[in-house]
Formats: C-alpha cells, sequence, structure tokens
C-alpha cells in the first residue's frame, strides 16, 4: 500500500490545495500517470502517481487544503490487499474547508418525564381590544398583538385597526440593492497581496526613474525579426538582456536585503512579470546574460504559453535574482509595484 501525499514543489511550498481529482477510487492508475491537480501559491500543477495500482481510497476532498507532507489518498500495489476496515474512508481526514472532518455524534435520548403543562395567560394580560376591532381584525386577517391600542388602558379600538391596515397598504420604499460586492481572492492573489507587503515592510526602498531613448534598440528588434523570419523578439526580450548585462557591471543590483547584510547573487536569473486570469506569476530564465536576444525570446514564448495552459512546473518560478515587469505596451509611462 502506498499513500499519496502532498508534495513539496518549492522552497516556500507550505501546503497545497486539492483542486480535483482525475482519478476515482477503484480506477487503476499507472506510475507517472496524473492522478489529481493542486494548487499551489504561484502554479496549478497536474500531480502524478509514484506507484502502479488501484487507487482505493480519496483522503482529500477536492477543495481541501492540506500540509506538505499530509496523505490525500491510497493506491494498492497489484496483488495486495486492503487492510485496516476502520481507517477513514473518502475525504474523512481533510474536508473541503481543510479542517479534519469531525466525528459523528451519538443524539442523546431524552430523559422520560411528563410533558409540561402550557402556561395559562391571566385575564389581565390578554390584549385588550373591543369588539368592533376584534371583528375588523378577524376579518382581515390581523393579528391583535401587531397592533399598539389607543384606547382606555391601552385597549385597541376600531380606529386602531383601521389605522394599521391604512399603514400596510402604503407602498414601501424599495430597498436600494447593496453597492458593495466581495469578491473571493484566489490563492495566488491572496499570496501576491501578502508577500507584496512584507516587502515594503521588510526591505528598504529607493526609487529612480531614467527616460531611455529606444530609437536603436527598436531598430535592433525589427533587424532581428527580419532575420529570423518570424516576429520572435519582443520589446521586453531586449530590455531582459540589458538589465542583465547591467547586472553584472552593478552587482549591487543583483542581490536581496537579509536584514543584516547584502546578498550577492553570482547568477543573473532575471524573472518577468506574467499577468494571468487568477493572478500574476514570474517565470525565471536562467543565466540570461548568457543567452542570446533570440535565445531569450524563445524561452520567454514557451514559458508564457505553458503558463497559459497551466503546464509550468513549480521549478520554473523559482530563484529569480531580478524581475522585470513591464506595462509600456499599456501607453504606461512610469509605474511602480
Amino acid at each position: 500500500m502506498a499513500e499519496v501525499i502532498m508534495p513539496k514543489m518549492g522552497d516556500a511550498m507550505t501546503e497545497g490545495k486539492v483542486l480535483r481529482w482525475m482519478k476515482h477510487p477503484g480506477d487503476t492508475v499507472a506510475a507517472g500517470e496524473a492522478i489529481a491537480e493542486i494548487e499551489t501559491d504561484k502554479v496549478n500543477v497536474e500531480l502524478p502517481a509514484e506507484e502502479s495500482g488501484t487507487l482505493t481510497e480519496i483522503l482529500a476532498a477536492e477543495g481541501a487544503t492540506v500540509p506538505v507532507g499530509g496523505a490525500i489518498a491510497v493506491i494498492l500495489k497489484p496483488g495486495e490487499e486492503r487492510a485496516g476496515a476502520g481507517t477513514p474512508s473518502a475525504t474523512e481526514r481533510h474536508s473541503a474547508s481543510g479542517a479534519p472532518a469531525p466525528a459523528p455524534s451519538t443524539a442523546k435520548p431524552p430523559e422520560p418525564g411528563a410533558a409540561p403543562t402550557p402556561e395559562r395567560i391571566p385575564p389581565e394580560e390578554r390584549i385588550k381590544a373591543s369588539p368592533l376591532a376584534r371583528r375588523l381584525a378577524r376579518e382581515r386577517g390581523i393579528d391583535l398583538a401587531e397592533i399598539q391600542g389607543t384606547g382606555p388602558e391601552g385597549r385597541i379600538t376600531k380606529e386602531d385597526v383601521e389605522a394599521f391596515l391604512t399603514r400596510r397598504a402604503a407602498p414601501r420604499a424599495e430597498t436600494p440593492a447593496p453597492s458593495t460586492e466581495d469578491v473571493p481572492l484566489t490563492r495566488m492573489r491572496q499570496t501576491i497581496a501578502r508577500r507584496m507587503a512584507e516587502s515594503k515592510q521588510q526591505a528598504p526602498h529607493f526609487y529612480v526613474t531614467v527616460e531611455i531613448l529606444m530609437d536603436e534598440a527598436l531598430a535592433l528588434r525589427a533587424r532581428l525579426n527580419v532575420d529570423l523570419g518570424e516576429k520572435v523578439v519582443s520589446v521586453n526580450d531586449l530590455i531582459l538582456k540589458a538589465a542583465a548585462r547591467a547586472l553584472r557591471t552593478f552587482p549591487n543590483l543583483n542581490g536581496s536585503f537579509t536584514g543584516e547584510s547584502l546578498r550577492r547573487h553570482g547568477e543573473m536569473h532575471m524573472g518577468f512579470a506574467l499577468a494571468l486570469p487568477e493572478g500574476l506569476i514570474v517565470p525565471v530564465i536562467r543565466h540570461c546574460d548568457r543567452k542570446s536576444i533570440p535565445e531569450i525570446a524563445r524561452e520567454a514564448k514557451d514559458l508564457g504559453e505553458r503558463a497559459r495552459t497551466g503546464r509550468l512546473h513549480p521549478d520554473e518560478l523559482q530563484g529569480a535574482t531580478f524581475t522585470v515587469s513591464n506595462l509600456g505596451m499599456f501607453d504606461v509611462e512610469n509605474f511602480i509595484a
């Protein structure tokens, strides 16, 4: 018997969410075959089976959040028999809320005893109303308890009932539709918000803006695309290459703040921000300073296409030493992220 566990797909990953099961109890699975789709902080990944056999139990329901190393399913190898009839059945260990499912409670039967005797309402506490008021209320289906009497000692009169009918018949002002709406955030967007806030709190920030004439860069791009016979190279690819070369000249910029020191990174691993419907991700082009512009362009295009179809591996989203975020295609001249 082999337990399928929530894998650690990144240094920062502590838990994952089961988005959907691609196999069901009783299905035969082969080693390497995708059995579930897992959502991490950065990307959705198909989880392959590590063993061949039969999927006998699902221990984490779709939508459940499970810590790294937690069991989410059970696979029986060929020839094995299921043991332990008392083990938790499907979805018992992890519910969609992420918490273990509660054990069923046994209702305690009520103790035998005499049925309570209903209390009699004293005559002085009964609703006081005139006969005409009672008849009118009965004919119109009105509960006298809803009417405030104006007669002696709070007695309800015919006029009180008629006034109540008038108020009830008056058109009520329509309640305006709520002007606010709570839109649930995806796990990715929650992570983006948390990490951006942490970055602002934990590292000093300093902003410099310089205008650069891109005429020669755009001319280079046009020549490269003609030579390649296709529109492969983008402006963003040129920026990635230029930034990587600049980082080699100014190594302090290719560093990260640890609180006690500036950690310089010897490799130029360039990340580029990519917007997806569910949030922003940063694929990484490694050793960007050693690659040609066409190589960078092809790799960026491949990473982008696989990101949009959910086929990126978590390792391809880690290790960036510098990130380029480009909004120039939206006529944005300057922004701070």
